[in-house]
């Protein structure tokens, strides 16, 4: 008997090989071997709770960062979706609780009706708060760091903890916390400073006007492709190697940004994947600086 065939008992839904490519915004991947949508937190718990500890799980959000490879990815994926993740909540002291699904944009969009300044800078972040966490995610001279007071999480083993800013032991664009593994974020608070709604929602018009200018935001993309190096900008590596706009399959590194890889149409995630190694290798050789994913790739090649 498969371990597929002895799940705990949900609320939520279960599906079996299901196609991860329309979970993306690159639009490519092979299927999980099972997608777990939970209802809400007790039920993700329990799901953990009585999970065989020898089946891997990996966290999907929005997947604006993420790249699933060709083979699909082994074990459970927990997305997290519906209104008991999606909870946005403006506290007292200029605080606001996000659920791990609520898009980034959305956060700031909220914390500006509510009066609550310097989360801006999540209007031109491409993901949800639950990635935000993992990854440390900002944009703009901002971080999550600057802004996070504590995170919530369900462990693989079912457990629900807390983690303050200092637990996540944040650095750019990673929280060595979260990098273990072995967490499910389900929600955070955040903190900010009071202002005028007009002035903060000003605010983040100017960004949204100018990540309209640079970035490829309507192409099948996943953001930032490369964390920038030390005393580096990575598109401006991309771009001196050569390889701003040059296809590869069915990739390319964007006209308009030259660290944004897009799906032109046909994409494999090998395609994708294959010319994100070779850029790497190319501006490694010809520039002598090593180029690090920011876009997570999971799942079997």
């Amino acid at each position: 008997m498969s371990w597929k065939d002895d799940l705990p008992a949900v609320r939520g839904k279960l599906l079996f090989d299901e196609p991860l490519a329309p979970f993306t915004w690159f639009r490519v991947g092979g299927p999980a071997d099972v997608i777990f949508l939970p209802e809400d937190e007790d039920d993700l718990s329990g799901f953990l709770k009585g999970l065989d500890p020898a089946v891997p799980v990996t966290p999907l959000g929005v997947g604006s960062n993420t790249l699933v490879r060709d083979g699909g990815v082994e074990g459970v994926v927990v997305r997290l979706g519906g209104r008991a993740f999606a909870k946005v909540e403006a506290r007292g002291e200029s605080t606001i609780f996000a659920g791990a699904a609520v898009p980034d944009a959305i956060l700031a969009r909220e914390a500006a009706k509510a009066g609550i300044a310097g989360l801006e800078f999540y209007r031109g972040v491409p993901g949800s708060v639950g990635g935000a966490c993992i990854m440390n995610a900002g944009c703009y001279g901002s971080e999550t760091k600057d802004v996070l007071v504590e995170a919530y999480a369900v462990t693989r083993s079912g457990e629900r903890i807390t983690l303050s800013n200092a637990d996540m032991d944040f650095s750019y664009r990673k929280s060595a916390r979260a990098a273990k593994g072995d967490l499910i974020f389900t929600g955070a608070l955040f903190k900010g400073r009071p202002d005028e709604p007009a002035a903060i929602t000003a605010r983040m018009d100017e960004i949204t006007a100018r990540r309209e200018q640079t970035q490829p935001i309507r192409e099948k993309t996943g953001g930032s492709t490369f964390k920038n190096p030390p005393g580096h900008s990575s598109w401006k590596l991309v771009d001196a190697a050569g390889w701003r706009g040059k296809p590869f399959g069915g990739a390319m590194f964007s006209p308009l940004h030259a660290n944004f890889l897009i799906n032109t149409g046909e994409a494999t995630a090998a395609d994708l994947e294959g010319l994100g190694e070779a850029v790497r290798a190319d501006v490694k050789e010809k520039l002598g600086v090593e180029l690090e994913w920011e876009i997570k790739r999971i799942g079997r090649g």
